[in-house]
């Protein structure tokens, strides 16, 4: 047998790489020359302009969005305010059982916060409004024109100088007297004496005598 050769050590020779002779390229020296130039490089990548127009559209139609959606709202919750609550369409009108109203008397009844005379006329009532010529009144209006049936008189009781509420069935002339101030009304509401510039108001009603039913407002 062949006795086995000694193992020795095999020790490459070194290489030594240089760069000797090779020159960089201009790329290389601009890259490694400048931080600043390669961050620029990737901050501003092509299209970017455009990108940056379509964000700022969107931002603006979504600021724009929500603008329009606010004074939507705000609209909304205005309207909402000026309606009517319930309590204040419960008083909206008023009805009055007129069926037990005897001729020559009145009541009174409650109408927006306002007193209303419903008077119940006899015929001594409305002829002493009737006769009455224009020339004599303050406010000239005549008493067909102030009533829908002539035994029924709807006022609201307010006297229109300064809104004090006058006295039925009193005064120099039958009918209403202001005691704030000395107004004097007819049997149809008019003014015919005293500071009062006008006739007492008549509200919108609705009678059936049928069913024996007012209904102010």
């Amino acid at each position: 047998m062949r006795s086995a050769l000694p193992i020795t050590s095999v020790v490459a020779p070194a290489i030594k790489l240089t760069t000797t002779g090779v020159r960089p390229s201009s790329t290389s020296t601009a890259l490694a020359s400048s931080d600043h130039s390669y961050d620029y490089a990737i901050a501003k990548p092509e299209g970017d302009g455009e990108s940056r127009r379509a964000f700022n559209y969107m931002v603006l139609g979504g600021a724009r969005f929500i603008y329009a959606s606010a004074t939507r709202l705000i609209a909304m919750k205005f309207i909402a305010s000026m309606s009517a609550s319930a309590d204040v369409l419960a008083l909206a009108q008023t009805e009055v059982d007129i069926g037990n109203i005897e001729a020559g008397s009145s009541v009174t009844v409650k109408w927006r916060g306002k007193p209303v005379f419903v008077r119940h006329r006899n015929d001594e009532e409305i002829a002493k409004a009737v006769k009455v010529p224009m020339s004599a009144l303050k406010d000239p209006q005549a008493d067909a024109d102030r009533v829908k049936i002539d035994e029924w008189l709807v006022v609201l009781g307010v006297c229109t100088h300064l809104g004090c509420v006058p006295i039925n069935g009193a005064g120099d002339f039958g009918g209403y007297f202001c005691p704030c101030h000395g107004s004097h009304y007819d049997t149809s509401g008019r003014i015919r004496k005293g500071p009062a510039p006008a006739n007492l108001e008549i509200p919108p009603y609705d009678i059936d005598l049928d069913g024996g039913k007012l209904v102010v407002g």
